[in-house]
């Protein structure tokens, strides 16, 4: 598959990308690893009259401790982010999730910043980063803005981001020696997950969040309750499908999904103690 023609723009910093997007506006699109869209491209789902070019962006490239948090510059990479001492220390679900992203091509040249914005909703990364109340913050012509994960999904692969908009970083508060755990269940081990379930504890609390049940990652709030309330784990991954929209598709019907939902939500909270 060939993609359509488009104009080609290599941005050298944050600046220039940022000027880009606001001369081209909604016209162009941004290229990180390029492992999200040039699928997309190829495939004819995305045609961006402007590609801007930001993966030699190497100030966006970084894992910082920053006190009670990590920061991430959107730039890393997957395997970055899968072997950096700081988030196997701080972070370990994220870092076990950016390793089991794809294959060793995509995890070499896809970018933790690019998973997010492409906003699917059977990814890893944005539901390991959902679990532990990761940041986003995203640069743009008016400023600075910070915005939570939770909120940064709208809908399948969009989010909150405005077309002169870019996503500089991750901020991911530490959670130390805290418990947690990750299932996924895939037919091929480089597929998108059919479902997800990343569980991370921090003291009492658990937060539990769904990978590829409904359009965007979401919490499986009703578990998170049936733990409050003092519900083991095999109870409370009985609700995990609650308040969910799980599609039908080749891979799975909305059933099964649910079913699946259920069990890596119990097998999850069970690697973490819970």
């Amino acid at each position: 598959m060939i993609p359509a023609p488009f104009d080609y723009v290599r941005a050298d910093g944050a600046d220039a990308a940022l000027a880009a997007l606001a001369e081209h506006g909604d016209e162009a699109k941004l290229l990180a690893g390029g492992q999200s869209l040039l699928p997309l491209m190829k495939l004819r789902l995305a045609t961006p009259a402007v590609v801007v070019d930001v993966s030699r962006v190497k100030e966006l490239a970084y894992v910082r401790d920053d006190g009670d948090v990590l920061a991430l510059g959107a730039l890393t990479r997957h395997c970055d982010v899968a072997k950096s001492a700081d988030v196997l220390s701080h972070a370990p679900l994220l870092a076990h999730a950016a390793s089991g992203v794809g294959d060793p091509q995509v995890r070499h040249r896809g970018t933790i910043g690019g998973s997010i914005a492409h906003a699917d909703p059977s990814a890893d990364l944005p539901a390991a980063l959902l679990a532990l109340d990761a940041s986003y913050v995203v640069r743009g012509p008016n400023g600075t803005r910070t915005v939570a994960a939770a909120e940064f999904g709208t809908g399948f692969l969009e989010t909150v981001l405005a077309p002169d908009e870019l996503l500089v970083e991750v901020r991911v508060p530490k959670a130390t020696g805290e418990a947690w755990g990750y299932q996924k269940f895939t037919r091929r081990a480089i597929d998108w997950a059919t479902v997800a379930v990343a569980v991370q504890a921090r003291g009492a609390g658990t937060a539990v969040a769904l990978a590829n049940m409904g359009s965007t990652v979401l919490r499986a709030a009703a578990t998170e309750a049936a733990l409050a309330g003092g519900a083991d784990a095999a109870s409370a991954a009985q609700h995990a499908d609650e308040g969910t929209e799980p599609a039908a598709d080749v891979t799975a019907s909305a059933d099964f999904r649910r079913h699946l939902a259920r069990v890596l939500t119990k097998r999850a909270l069970t690697t973490a103690g819970r």
